[in-house]
């Protein structure tokens, strides 16, 4: 008997192992590529995400609905979020947060802080001096700012995408109103870091509206520019944009279509809010009515009452946006009394009479700054909630002077839409088709300095100047370096929001504080000992305004030229000492030391301020940097100084001089010392 002996068998098991061990691999890699975007609006969220397999979905919640309450209940050893929360919040007003996010980024005196108490009396708002904030008191043991409810939210929404999408995601977009400013922009990105979020971009809800509108018709965008206006009138604020279309040439891609944001108009509370609160009121009083002569309470001194009564004025609202008339009635609304009313919607819309009056106000605030007129805008789209009452669509629509009004967009899930298009494609793991975006500033930024000149001889007089940094309606992301010529010691400038007189004066109260920030800059004056012999060549700042419109100052630096002749013989001793800081800190003529040296800084045309006009021999130079990566040590503008910090060393970059040979062209260097430490 002939026994065979097979060889191979082990080498296959070893080779499917292998297979299995690389296909493990290949899923656990493809289990955290999922990314995920918020569309946080006042009174609902939506949460889409993408991944492998799963382009642009709409994330269902546990209650399999695609919109999710803001609302949030907290009790000492329990949390309640999104339809939960709803239906604890007639059980504990006061501990049923919603509305939040209308005080983030506001001190303690700003006017919506008391708008908001007014609103909702049944929660406590206690001072915060450290931050000059408001905290919620829960309970004598429990306070929470409105960034920690925030930050629990986007943890809930987080929870939400995880398991429709059955991976861990850290990677979102998330949207913020056109209005943010600063201070609420950076709120809402220290929720997100509480959240465990890794914020891509925090995206304009207008812009991402646009996005989803210009991605699903692609094809209908060409090199001929078209106007479209949004009318986006949500839960708690207004905003009207006007987008133009247009396909643009690109230097990585070639033609793609590009969207730009032309103008912006808004309300900050102009919304179905509003709204609801008339109609509670209205219903508040119809039932005071019918139990008047019993010495009965009113019904607004109680809580749960009131949060009986604007659950029903929120369906109230929207029953009569379809039907004329509809009978309000709630079982057992205070002292086992059952309440049942008939309201109309022309009572409706008496109440809601001036708030109508105001719908015009952003399209012509848009119109403004946009400078365009309604005859150039080719069609008016709807976008949010409260666009759905007949009296806001018959205003608007006599006001932009159009046959009809487009409905030809999502109006609850653009946004959120617009924005897992954009997670995708700044995540490395997806490759979407470009779409180019071009933001616009809608708060213009400037630098204020003040410096002694002497006008006559012996005659020193203090001079202020202002530098417009970023201008309304100008693009972002971008940076900007402006330059400080006159200057040889240690000084102070200011950064500061332009001209914000395009706001009302309750809308300048409502934004606050017009400083950014003041940078003290230390070490000027030991850079101008240090090279006595070289030119200054001015004190550069570099300005960068990211994605998410958050502003930063990325470093200060002196920067100091000289020029010396090369000699083919013998290098001098001044050529070699260039040489060798070039080479220490990555100047000389390779590409890379190139587009990263100061060939990358254009020179941008920029008027003085009115009534600070620079003198002759003067020179404050703006100007703007090509796009270049955010080095990882920029410094973000705190809301306060925070003491100074220390110098970080120098940098040299070398720049070329003609078509000169090595042996002919001089040598030319340029120093940039001492990143001065500033506060």
């Amino acid at each position: 008997m002939t026994v065979k002996v097979r060889r191979q068998r082990p080498r296959r098991r070893v080779f499917w192992a292998l297979v299995a061990v690389l296909l493990a691999d290949l899923l656990a890699l493809s289990d955290t590529l999922a990314v995920m975007s918020v569309d946080l609006g006042s009174e609902s969220m939506k949460v889409a995400i993408v991944k492998p397999g799963v382009p642009m979905e709409i994330v269902l919640n546990k209650e399999s609905r695609r919109k999710t309450p803001v609302i949030v209940t907290l009790k000492e050893n329990e949390r309640f979020f999104g339809d939960s929360a709803a239906s604890m919040a007639i059980k504990n007003p006061k501990a049923t947060l919603r509305y939040f996010q209308h005080l983030l980024g506001k001190q303690a005196d700003n006017p919506h802080v008391a708008l908001y108490q007014a609103r909702f009396p049944e929660h406590e708002l206690t001072f915060d001096p450290q931050r000059q904030t408001v905290h919620f008191q829960i309970s004598p043991q429990l306070q929470f700012s409105p960034e920690e409810v925030l930050g629990m939210v986007l943890n809930y929404s987080r929870s939400l995408a995880e398991d429709f999408a059955e991976q861990p995601i850290k990677d979102a977009v998330i949207t913020v109103p056109v209005f943010f400013n600063q201070a609420e922009r950076r709120a809402v990105l220290q929720a997100a870091r509480m959240a465990g979020l890794k914020v891509l971009q925090l995206i304009n809800d207008n812009t991402a509206t646009a996005l989803s509108y210009g991605v699903f018709r692609r094809k209908d965008i060409n090199t001929t520019a078209q106007n479209i206006m949004f009318y986006d009138m949500g839960s708690g604020s207004t905003v009207c944009t006007i987008v133009t279309y247009q396909m643009v040439k690109t230097k990585e891609a070639g033609m793609q279509p590009q969207l730009q944001i032309r103008g912006v108009g808004f309300d900050r509370t102009l919304g179905g809010l509003e709204m609801e609160l008339r109609l509670r009121e209205h219903l508040a009083g119809l039932f005071n009515e019918q139990r008047k002569g019993q010495r009965a309470k009113d019904v607004r001194e109680n809580p749960r009452a009131m949060a009986k009564l604007l659950r029903e004025a929120n369906r109230l609202k929207t029953v009569l946006s379809a039907n004329a008339d509809h009978m309000a009635q709630i079982e057992g609304l205070m002292d086992d009394v059952d309440f049942k009313a008939k309201v109309t919607r022309v009572e409706f819309e008496e109440l809601c009479a001036d708030l109508f009056e105001r719908v015009p106000g952003p399209v012509q605030q848009a119109l403004q700054s946009a400078e365009m007129s309604l005859d150039e805008i080719e069609q008016v789209i709807l976008v949010g909630g409260a666009t759905r009452v007949p009296k806001v669509q018959e205003v608007l629509l006599k006001a932009v002077g159009k046959e009809e009004l487009g409905k030809n967009i999502n109006a609850d899930e653009a946004a959120a839409m617009g924005a897992v298009y954009q997670a995708a494609a700044l995540s490395k793991a997806f490759k979407v088709k470009p779409f180019v975006v071009r933001d616009a500033v809608v708060y213009p930024i400037l630098v204020e300095f003040t410096r002694e000149v002497e006008e006559e001889p012996g005659v020193h007089s203090l001079k202020h100047n202002k530098r417009v940094l970023f201008s309304r309606m100008g693009p972002y992301p971008q940076r900007k370096v402006i330059t400080f010529n006159r200057y040889s010691h240690d000084f102070n400038f200011h950064i500061n929001y332009g001209d914000l007189g395009f706001l009302g004066p309750e809308d300048l109260r409502v934004f606050g504080s017009q400083n950014l920030t003041t940078v003290k800059l230390k070490g000027v004056g030991d850079s101008f000992k240090k090279y006595p012999d070289y030119e200054s060549k001015g004190i550069k700042a570099h300005f960068n305004l990211d994605e998410s419109g958050v502003l930063s100052l990325d470093r200060v630096e002196s920067v100091f030229e000289t020029l010396v002749e090369d000699s083919p013989e013998e290098e001098s001793t001044l050529t070699k000492l260039g040489n060798t800081i070039s080479s220490l800190f990555g100047g000389g003529t390779t590409p890379d030391a190139k587009e990263n040296g100061t060939d990358t800084v254009q020179e941008e045309e920029e008027s003085p301020a009115e009534g600070s006009k620079d003198e002759p021999g003067e020179q404050v130079d703006l100007k703007e940097e090509a796009e270049a990566p955010v080095e990882d040590g920029s410094h973000p503008l705190p809301p306060e100084p925070k003491g100074d910090a220390a110098p970080e060393g120098e940098k040299a970059t070398e720049k070329e001089n003609g078509d000169k040979s090595e042996a002919q062209k001089p040598v030319v260097f340029r120093a940039s010392v001492t990143r001065f430490g500033f506060r």
